[in-house]
Formats: C-alpha cells, structure tokens, sequence
C-alpha cells in the first residue's frame, strides 16, 4: 500500500497583524475544574453488564434497592441484563454558580455492549478534594450502533459504549477563586514569548500609565488592579481587548511519520548546501517451472523455482541552495528535480543532521 504524504507550507506575512489579548491568554486562577462519578445506567434493551463478569454493578444495584427498603433474599441469583455500570465526568466552568446546568459523558465501565436508550440514575459528581460538586441525572445521547446476529456477525458505527447528557448535571456548589480578592491579575501566554510578553505589558502601561504592568518571564504578565470586585471585572473587560502584534513563531518544521504531514514555517532558512536525492528500487519476482521426464522414462515430475531480481535506480539531479534561502525556495528546489513529500521529508532530515537547516525540526 502507497503512504499518501501531505505538505503544509505556512507562510506568515511580515506585515503587522493583531490580536485581542483575550485570545492569546489566559487569566492565572480562573480554570475549569474536572468533575467524575460512578453510577448505573437503566432501561438498556438487554444490553447492560453481565452480572457473572461485572459483580459490581449487582452489587450497587443491591445498594441503591437497600435504600429504598428493598431487600433481596439472600442467594438470590440476579440477571440485570439491562443495567449498566459507569463512570461520569464532567467539566465545572469557572464562576459556575449553584442551579446552572453542565454537560456530562457517560461512559460503560463494565461489559455493556451500549448505553443506547438508557437512563442515568442520579449520580453524584465530585473534585479532586473529595466533594461533591454537581449532581447528574437523564436520558443519553448515544451517537454510536451496534448490532450483533445470531450467526454472530456484528456491525458497529462509532462507539456505542459511551454517550453524553445535554444539560445533565446540576451544579450544586461554586468553587472558590482569587479573582476577588486584591492580588495582582496575571495574564499567563497560551504559547511563551518574550517577545509578545514585553509588547502586551508595554501595550497596557500605554494605555494605563508606567509600572502598571510587567512581564515576569516569557509566559506571565503581571499587572495591578482594583481590589473593588466591580472594578476588577470593568478592568479586565478593558484589558483584555486590547489589541497587541503578537512576537514571530521561531523557526520550526514539525513532520508527522504516521500520516507524512509536513507542516513548515516561514522562518526556516538553510545554510549553503548541495542536495541529490534519488531511490533504488528491487523487485523480485519468484516463478515455478516444471520439469517433465520424457516417456515412458524413470524420472519423475519436479517443480523447480526461478527467481528474476531487476533493480532501477531514479537519476535524480543535484541542486544547490544558495545561502540563506528561505522555505519557498526549498520546496521549489524540491518539486523541480520531482521529488515527492516523502522525499522532502528525508532532505529535510539530512539538513538537519548536516547542521545546514536553521529550524527545530519535531517528529510527532
């Protein structure tokens, strides 16, 4: 099978362009917060856990039935063909406030084959410090299928072992932030950069007035604030759509091996160098030959193996970088001599080794 290769070549204009600070960072302190559960699923059509292979949801199911006054006799064997245990997480937003409603994914834990037309029992959702947070409850969403026959063919669209609940936790208690109180705000970068550090601080202390604003590294932005909450949150709104040019991306060049994407940035430069690149191609090809005794002989039929081995080796030209060329001359250099991606993949990892490519180059 061919590997079929994709090059990206992204060219960042020199000219100035903007962006909001809000895009480019985030506040220090104000996050999502992740939340999970563990509770059981009803109403599946007979597609819930095996009981024999998954004791723990017959023994949460007898949980939930003790709390009701409900007992089972002792011994008693149960088949719960249609519930299934699961686990339950979710994504509490930041200033989330008790009564507002989140989304939850549910998720098969034990051997349910799928979650489809089932019902989630209420479920409750907690942090990392042990608490509970949200409480979750409804019908799934389930975007997968699975249908299995009885001479056991079976045919599966998506994953039909996990679905999602709109709308599907109640948040039942807010976690605590430093945005009200009278620290300094920091504006942490999405990528570091000294460069777009220094230019968001100078951008502000324009704006503001000297010292109100200071790049502490390449990542963070610390800037002063009102203690009031209500000036904070105008402070901010201001801040935060102020609009700064952003620093260059250095010089990268990422590959991606298992697909051959080739993604290259417009700062790469190569050194002077000379570059010849070609294949050797060896086929061999295996054939049988008979070989028959004459009549009426003693000899025996034989079937004797031949094997035809052909080499072919591409003439590829040697071309020249002049010095300090930039990525659109390599391309081009590279498609005038029909070299293809998988082949500029390899040139540019020979540059790197040569020490002549002045770039980062990342193999994911």
């Amino acid at each position: 099978m061919k590997a079929i290769f994709i090059i990206v070549l992204v060219t960042i204009s020199h000219m100035t362009y903007a962006a909001r600070i809000k895009d480019i960072t985030t506040i220090a302190g104000i996050r999502s917060n992740p939340l999970i559960g563990y509770g059981l699923v009803v109403g599946l059509d007979g597609s819930g856990d095996q009981t024999n292979q998954a004791p723990f949801t017959t023994e949460s199911f007898l949980n939930m039935l003790k709390q009701f006054g409900i007992a089972i006799p002792a011994g008693a064997r149960m088949q719960l063909k249609n519930v299934a245990a699961v686990a339950v997480h979710a994504e509490l937003p930041a200033f989330a406030k008790p009564g507002q409603q989140i989304d939850v994914t549910v998720s098969s834990i034990g051997n349910s084959k799928s979650l489809r037309g089932g019902t989630l029992l209420m479920t409750p959702l907690k942090g990392a410090d042990n608490n509970i947070y949200a409480l979750a409850q409804g019908n799934l969403v389930v975007g997968g299928l699975g249908v299995e026959g009885q001479d056991g063919s079976k045919l599966t669209i998506n994953i039909p072992s996990v679905g999602r609940i709109p709308n599907g936790a109640n948040v039942e208690r807010s976690v605590p932030t430093t945005f009200s109180t009278g620290h300094p705000i920091i504006f942490n970068l999405h990528q570091a950069d000294f460069t777009t550090a220094k230019r968001i601080a100078d951008s502000i202390n324009d704006l503001l007035g000297p010292d109100v604003a200071r790049a502490k590294d390449a990542m963070s932005i610390e800037v002063n604030a009102p203690k009031d909450t209500y000036q904070r949150v105008s402070f901010i709104s201001l801040l935060e759509n102020i609009n700064i040019q952003p620093g260059e991306a250095a010089a990268r060049i990422v590959i991606n091996s298992r697909t051959g994407t080739i993604v290259v940035g417009s700062n790469v430069r190569v050194d002077p160098v000379a570059v010849t690149h070609g294949s050797l191609t060896v086929t061999v090809a295996e054939d049988i030959e008979v070989s028959q005794p004459e009549a009426l002989g003693d000899g025996a039929t034989v079937v004797l193996p031949k094997s035809n081995v052909t080499t072919e080796q591409q003439a590829k030209p040697m071309f020249k970088f002049a010095p300090g060329p930039t990525i659109d001359e390599v391309v081009r250099a590279v498609n005038e001599v029909g070299a293809a991606p998988g082949d500029l993949m390899a040139i540019l990892e020979a540059l790197k080794e040569a020490g002549a490519l002045k770039a980062e180059l990342v193999v994911i």
